[in-house]
This record gives C-alpha cells, sequence and structure tokens, in this order.
C-alpha cells in the first residue's frame, strides 16, 4: 500500500505531465473565479459549465458586480445549469463578502467555509488554489479515487464511510504544492478513475490500487441505497392574452426558487371550466418526478393561484427561439423555458 509521500509524489507527478492545465479556470489565483467553477462544477459536467462560467464572468466580472446585481439577472444566467440553490447561495455569499469584508474574498478556510453555499471541500479548493493553503479536498471525484485505492467500502453518504475517506484525503495532502495535488486528484477521478470503464492502465496509482488487485472496480465506491422514485403530478396553466403570458415568481427557497414559472396547481384540485390540454411530460429532478399537464387556460384569476408571490405578464415573442428574439431577463427553469419557447 501506497505511504502517504509516495502517494503525494505520484499524483504530483501525474499532473505535472497529464493534468488539464487549459480550462478557462486554471492558471487563475482570482478566488472569486475559483469560487465560481467550484460551485458551477458541482454535479455539473465540465463541458455544460463553460459557456455558463464565461458568460456569467462577462457580465459580472468581480465579486461585488455579482452582488450589487438582482436576483433576477443571476438566475437568468444560471437558467438551464440546474441545481438553482447553487445561484442562490453564490449570490448571497457575494452580498456577504461586499458587505463584511470589503469586496475581498476570505483567505481562511473556516471563514470561507462559513459563507452560504460552501462546504468543507469547496472551502478547501478555494483555499488551496487561491491561497496555496494546505488544505484537503473530497469532491465526488476524489472520493471515487481514494474509495478504490484504499478499498473503503460503503456509502459515502455514510458519516463512518465520510469520515474514513476525509481521514485518508486529509492524511495524503501534502504541505507544499496543495494545489497541484488537489488539481490532480480532481483530474484523476474526472479522466482516469470514472465511475464506468476507468482507464486503469494509465493510473499512477494502478500498482497499489485495492479495487484494481480485488476486482472490485465496479463496488467501489459503495452506491447509494436504492429508493422509489416519489412522483408529483401537476397543472401548470398557461394564461395567454393579447400575446401575452402570465407567469409567477417563486418564492426564494425550494425547487426553481425565484425563477419565474407558470401558476401550478396539484392535479387533486380543480381546475379552470376552459382550457386545452397541452402535451404532457415528464421532467426528472436528482430525487423525484414531476409529471407536468400543461393546461391553456383563456381567463385565470390571480386570485388563490399566485398569491403572495409576485406575477406578471410578458410578451410571447420574447421566448421565440426561431427568431432568436432576446430572451428577457429573467430566470427561467428548462422546461418552462421550452414550453415557452413552443408556444411563441
Amino acid at each position: 500500500m501506497w505511504s502517504a509521500n509516495s502517494f503525494q509524489r505520484k499524483v504530483i507527478e501525474y499532473y505535472r505531465q497529464h493534468g488539464r492545465k487549459h480550462l478557462p479556470w486554471h492558471g487563475t489565483k482570482d478566488p472569486y473565479r475559483i469560487w465560481l467553477s467550484e460551485i458551477m462544477l458541482q454535479q455539473t459536467q465540465v463541458a455544460r459549465v463553460i459557456p455558463y462560467y464565461e458568460a456569467f464572468l462577462e457580465r459580472f466580472p468581480t465579486i461585488v458586480d455579482l452582488a450589487e446585481a438582482s436576483s433576477d439577472e443571476v438566475m437568468h444566467l444560471w437558467s438551464g445549469l440546474g441545481y438553482y440553490s447553487r445561484a442562490r447561495n453564490l449570490h448571497k455569499a457575494a452580498k456577504i463578502v461586499a458587505k463584511d469584508f470589503a469586496g475581498t474574498f476570505p483567505q481562511d478556510p473556516e471563514e470561507i467555509e462559513a459563507l452560504p453555499g460552501i462546504g468543507r471541500s469547496t472551502a478547501g479548493a478555494i483555499a488551496a488554489f487561491s491561497f496555496d493553503k494546505p488544505t484537503a479536498i473530497l469532491d465526488g471525484n476524489v472520493k471515487r479515487v481514494l474509495a478504490r485505492c484504499y478499498g473503503i467500502e460503503g456509502w459515502a453518504g455514510k458519516s463512518a464511510v465520510l469520515k474514513s475517506l476525509w481521514a485518508k484525503a486529509e492524511k495524503n495532502t501534502p504541505s507544499q504544492n496543495t494545489a497541484q495535488y488537489n488539481q490532480a486528484m480532481m483530474d484523476l477521478g474526472a479522466v482516469v478513475c470514472t465511475r464506468s470503464k476507468p482507464k486503469c492502465e494509465q493510473c499512477p496509482l494502478a500498482k497499489e490500487c485495492y479495487a484494481l488487485k480485488q476486482d472490485m472496480i465496479s463496488e467501489l465506491p459503495g452506491k447509494k441505497p436504492k429508493k422509489t422514485r416519489p412522483k408529483r403530478s401537476v397543472y401548470w396553466l398557461v394564461c395567454i392574452d393579447n400575446n401575452q403570458v402570465l407567469l409567477h415568481k417563486r418564492p426564494p427557497s425550494g425547487i426553481w426558487g425565484g425563477l419565474w414559472c407558470f401558476p401550478e396547481l396539484d392535479q387533486t384540485a380543480p381546475i379552470p371550466e376552459h382550457y386545452e390540454q397541452l402535451s404532457s411530460f415528464v421532467h426528472k429532478f436528482s430525487h423525484y418526478d414531476l409529471e407536468v399537464q400543461p393546461l391553456l387556460v383563456k381567463k385565470l384569476s390571480k386570485t388563490g393561484i399566485m398569491e403572495p408571490n409576485e406575477t406578471d405578464r410578458f410578451a410571447l415573442n420574447l421566448f421565440d427561439k426561431k427568431k432568436q428574439a432576446k430572451t428577457t431577463a429573467i430566470g427561467l427553469p428548462t422546461p418552462v423555458s421550452n414550453l415557452l419557447a413552443s408556444l411563441s
């Protein structure tokens, strides 16, 4: 089994020879840019993140610019990236940094972790990449590398398993070249030690990898216990009048918090008398399925449906993607945006 020193050496050698150095957030020590990339990359593929990252920085080049922005503008630029609580927390944290730290990102890992939406691993990444702190990280890619290399069995959602993974992560993190080491560990998990069909022949740790020796690649790391996915069935009330569509802004927390959507009713609720059924569909969230039946409604009273949430009417042609019209600067979930485009 690898000693911590030999493990570190192999990992850093891998980074210097094969590590990714071409991504937009590489080569910078700006904590704002590193923080933004770390948040966007949570549960999201690199290729999908890059255009959002670049557009976000073009509009908000500094953390103060982000702090001063409206929530609608922030959510608009995040629309389609998913996991919208990330954007809400990003905006909250920017306001805190602007107010409490005079716009300068804190360097202490504990102060970083105290910001909304930043956990222990993300704080460690920001501290290491921006400020050369010898802090460990443990994102999904790193968990997979450590679980396989050291034979740490079980689902990382269990506290005992997570504790073991953190212990290995901290023991192996070097006091020098920490940024290179951390980047290499993420790269190994993303490029070499992948969930399926890992490229073990390219791995610098293959010689002492427990999972490879024991033929347990497919078993490590342990998977989350399967549960029956719950379903929720709703109506979306599509009210169009004089080529304007009625939308309402969802509360700031919860699913699609702060985004503009169609008025929504559970399918157990009474529906309007005059309506036309549009094509139904299913939208899959990470933890449940949303079955949506859109109803084209001729007349819709606000009372009892949208209140107390904010409502407004928008010109339907703003959402016409075929004409490449400019979308109004509001945040829209992808299925809402797609439905609006099909109606315009």
